[in-house]
């Protein structure tokens, strides 16, 4: 039985994360893929959110060139945004993180209208580095046009566009913005991820653990709710530890990762 520190691998456990991550040796986690409970904007059964003490400690054990990515957005009251998130990115920069990409979560179906702005339909995905990260595996999608080409080169100060025949790359590597549909059969298949309040897309979670993780990394989600992280983890040979404080949540995770064996690795 692998463990990390005192925590055996490969499972979920229920106590406040805080508490775990202090028993992780230093520098010992690949990726840190997370969505915690910001602005207040959903129960969470009541549990507090003490997110100085969660990243200082998130920063303690994040191995040199591992990556954390922080999926947050912010509660607009009275008309006033709150920003949060970006309070958070900030500390996590003066933690001495770098902001190594600011992403956007775009949501497909979001039925949330206000009346006199836009709706809104993203969150951020901020992706933080330990100095370069170790590990990125840039996800492609196919270009429009491919094959030899007339490409514009060596343009100089006349204007004069000089072409010379060039082959077009058959790939390119995906924007940072990713949408994915959300609720039953676009976040999950998984009924029972939706005794949870707030989950984020499986494909979301596949899509970061193959960019900034090679198969027997460790992926930890510190704050782990309905098991997403851990799940996507498990199906992608990854190991991985899942901490959550609500005993709820955690029997959620645990009833998901045992439908993993019976579930073949999905074919995003």
């Amino acid at each position: 039985m692998e463990k990390i520190g005192d925590w055996e691998l490969n499972n979920i456990h229920c106590i406040d994360c805080v508490l775990c991550m202090e028993k992780i040796p230093d520098n010992s986690i690949d990726l840190i893929l997370t969505s915690p409970p910001y602005d207040s904007l959903r129960d969470y059964n009541g549990y507090t959110f003490e997110f100085e003490k969660i990243a200082t400690q998130i920063f303690r054990i994040t191995k040199k060139g591992g990556v954390v990515v922080w999926v947050v957005g912010d509660k607009t009251k009275n008309g006033n945004r709150s920003l949060t998130s970006f309070r958070q990115a900030i500390y996590f920069q003066e933690l001495g993180f770098n902001a190594h990409d600011v992403m956007i979560y775009q949501k497909k179906n979001t039925p949330f209208m206000r009346s006199n702005a836009y709706t809104n339909c993203f969150e951020f995905m901020f992706v933080f580095s330990k100095g370069s990260p170790n590990t990125f595996n840039p996800l492609k999608t196919k270009t429009v046009r491919q094959g030899k080409e007339k490409l514009v080169a060596n343009k100089k100060t006349d204007g004069i566009n000089n072409k010379v025949w060039g082959e077009l790359n058959a790939e390119k590597t995906l924007t940072n913005i990713w949408e994915y549909a959300v609720g039953l059969g676009g976040s999950t298949n998984d009924k029972i991820a939706f005794q949870h309040t707030a989950i984020f897309p499986e494909k979301l979670a596949i899509d970061h653990i193959l960019s900034w993780t090679n198969e027997q990394d460790i992926v930890l989600d510190p704050m782990c709710g309905s098991g997403t992280t851990c799940k996507m983890a498990k199906l992608y040979k990854r190991n991985f530890l899942g901490f959550d404080i609500s005993e709820d949540y955690v029997n959620i995770a645990k009833e998901r990762l045992r439908l993993v064996d019976a579930q073949p690795m999905l074919g995003f």
